[in-house]
């Protein structure tokens, strides 16, 4: 495995901690995560879409933004 795959993979294993963390702290507030909003992470998981436009595409979808 090359330094750029171990840099992705080090980024993949970031984002799906971070997401995991967030999805945790919202079913502890007594929140449901959609399944857009979960498709949407998912897509940030795998480096289609950046943080920027997860927020975005979330605010879009929850307050209408």
């Amino acid at each position: 495995m090359g330094t750029t795959s171990t840099i992705k993979t080090s980024a993949h294993a970031e984002r799906e901690r971070v997401v995991s963390e967030a999805v945790h702290s919202a079913q502890m507030e007594g929140l449901a995560v959609t399944a857009g909003t979960r498709s949407d992470a998912d897509e940030f998981v795998h480096g289609a879409i950046d943080i920027d436009e997860l927020i975005a595409r979330v605010d879009t979808r929850h307050r209408g933004v």
